[in-house]
């Protein structure tokens, strides 16, 4: 059940059902296309039981999920509802670059665990073969061995279906249309030569390419677009499919197709040239960047290139090796936090985080250990970079596309170099061993923020009043989970009775937001306190409120901050409950006193805040 709470708020936080688009799934995160982007609330999507993080990226709103996302996923379509396809409605305008992005995406994303599961197979039956344990001559083999390389010689029947569904036309004529430029025949026909309408076609051979589908397709779904609309609705069962291939598969053999394939050529030959002339620099550079790419969500633009790249010669040698000195770089440092740090919790999530990077899933260690300290980042990058050197030095080739990690290791068996493989497994070492080592001498134990006096000397303390007159309340109790959950501090809420906002110590005013509903100031003591009136009430530009204060200004205890119009912001539909908060809790203990204050509607102490010394 609590999967299915966190698959609802998720839904509600990137907008509702209404705004989104289209949704698919990688092997660790929910990828949105949302008609608004804007009304996706990321700090609140971050504060959603089970989601690891959550970014706006590659024409997506991306939420990171985990090992978990399969499951995140099935119950957020539960949400959707059955058969949900996305509300196509009116979307505001986005840049080419996203559409595009969001295009390319949408089409690559999917194929990647056919291609994969493939091409394990594939290299776990060579293998077999090395150690002799079956023979590569044998019917078994070679039966086992076509079943592996299916998907990739299916290749643009693979990308017909998932453009299909990304334009969202019929898939079913995409595949027959795109068929055409694999059928036996059509192929025996090109290697003879043959004309269309006195037009040669060039010999070109399309199992495996992926440009040439995705031209086509793009043009079908132009075609199906047009008859659909003119069509007499009698025969457009029949007619719009007719007149979509006709028209759509000859125009593919004849220019379409070839543009596709030079397309694709010139694709891989230019990142190719690049690997050439940078050679290790590149694999290194890459992969110490690859923390920051795959947080953002922008290594997958490389899936296409590492298909192609595949499809035209059967291994790659940039991202996926350098992926590899990143995988493990990952779970090194968390193991290295895990045997450093003093905090329980942090070392129960860098052990976890850590085993799942050691197998190739990156995202619970980014976003659960190492974006969050410095230190630990800092380690994977050097454990990145030093593998990336050797394996960009070694000539290290990857055979499939799945996430380097221990399981997926036979990625790097290569029949005609046997070494491959145990290069492979030294740059893991390599890798694993520098971020470790790296995350052993830079880590470094933040102050414990225990209460008690034999454990901190108390330096500095000081009693802060309710910053209005109200029915004090736990700040856990407020439905909003970026304070209940206490992301921006620990502090209290207050249900106002009157509208009038309060100094609740001597101190200055640092900041005043622009729409009003917040304000923040620094107590004598330094305690850094926000003031955040109503829930969502940003969304009132100002109204209703009435800032009687300026920054940097010196206020008293008891001083009036800011008046607000209690009942106007209950009509406009907001809740204004009020909240003040230490946000520099790392300094301060802070206690909340709200037991028998609840129905006191009078000012009074709620919060005794320490400053914590060594």
């Amino acid at each position: 059940m609590a999967i299915q709470d966190s698959a609802s708020q998720i839904v509600k936080y990137v907008g509702g059902k209404d705004n989104i688009n289209t949704l698919i799934h990688c092997s660790t995160r929910l990828r949105f296309t949302l008609n608004d982007f804007d009304k996706a609330d990321l700090d609140k999507i971050k504060g959603v039981d089970g989601v690891l993080g959550a970014v706006i990226a590659g024409g997506q709103c991306q939420v990171i999920i985990g090992n978990d996302v399969v499951e995140m996923f099935d119950a957020v379509q539960s949400v959707l509802g059955k058969g949900f396809k996305g509300n196509n409605g009116p979307k505001p305008k986005q840049s080419i670059g996203h559409v595009v992005l969001d295009f390319i995406i949408g089409v690559f994303q999917p194929l990647v665990p056919a291609i994969a599961g493939g091409g394990i197979l594939k290299a776990l039956l060579m293998l077999v073969a090395m150690f002799g344990w079956m023979s590569d001559k044998s019917q078994t083999y070679q039966v086992l061995n076509l079943i592996g390389g299916a998907p990739l010689y299916l290749l643009p029947l693979l990308v017909a279906v998932t453009a299909a569904q990304k334009l969202n036309v019929n898939p079913l004529v995409a595949i027959s249309v795109v068929g055409v430029l694999i059928l036996p025949d059509i192929a025996t026909m090109l290697a003879k030569g043959t004309e269309i309408f006195g037009l040669h076609v060039l010999n070109v051979t399309y199992s495996s390419q992926v440009f040439p589908a995705i031209l086509s397709v793009l043009l079908y779904a132009a075609m199906e677009k047009f008859f659909t609309k003119y069509s007499p609705k009698p025969i457009r069962i029949f007619f719009v499919p007719m007149m979509s291939m006709l028209i759509t598969a000859p125009l593919t053999l004849l220019f379409l197709g070839p543009l596709g394939y030079v397309v694709g050529q010139y694709f891989v030959n230019v990142i190719l040239f690049l690997n050439t002339h940078l050679g290790w620099v590149a694999t290194a550079l890459l992969a110490g960047v690859l923390p920051f790419m795959v947080a953002t969500g922008m290594h997958k633009p490389m899936i296409p290139y590492v298909v192609a790249t595949f499809s035209s010669m059967g291994k790659e040698a940039l991202y996926l090796p350098a992926s590899l000195a990143h995988n493990i770089s990952e779970s090194g440092a968390c193991f290295a936090v895990a045997l450093r740090t003093k905090d329980s919790i942090l070392r129960s999530t860098a052990i976890s985080a850590g085993i799942s990077a050691f197998f190739g899933i990156t995202e619970p260690a980014l976003y659960g250990v190492t974006l969050q300290h410095k230190r630990a980042l800092s380690s994977v990058i050097i454990g990145s970079v030093v593998g990336g050197i050797y394996i960009g030095i070694a000539g290290i080739n990857a055979f499939t596309l799945v996430g380097p990690g221990l399981a997926s290791m036979p990625m790097f068996v290569d029949k005609s170099d046997p070494m491959n493989l145990i290069k492979a497994f030294i740059g893991f070492g390599i890798s694993f061993a520098v971020s470790f080592t790296a995350g052993l001498f830079l880590w470094k134990n933040e102050e414990s923020t225990v209460d008690t006096k034999e454990e901190k000397d108390i330096n500095v303390s000081e009693e802060l009043d309710a910053p209005v007159s109200g029915k004090v309340v736990a700040l856990s109790e407020v439905p909003d989970d970026v304070f209940s959950q206490g992301l921006l501090g620990k502090g209290i809420a207050v249900v106002p009775s009157e509208g009038k906002l309060y100094a609740p110590a001597d101190g200055k005013i640092e900041m005043i937001f622009d729409t009003k509903h917040a304000l923040g100031m620094k107590t004598n003591s330094g305690a850094e306190v926000l003031f955040h009136i109503g829930l969502d009430t940003v969304q009132l530009n100002g109204k209703y409120f009435d800032v009687k204060v300026e920054p940097n200004q010196e206020v008293k205890k008891g001083d009036l901050l800011e008046t607000f119009d209690l009942d106007a912001i209950k009509e406009a539909g907001f809740n204004p409950i009020t909240m003040m908060i230490v946000t520099n809790q790392n300094d301060y203990s802070v206690d909340a006193e709200i037991e028998n204050q609840a129905d006191n509607e009078e000012i009074q102490p709620v919060l005794n805040i320490a400053k914590l010394g060594v």
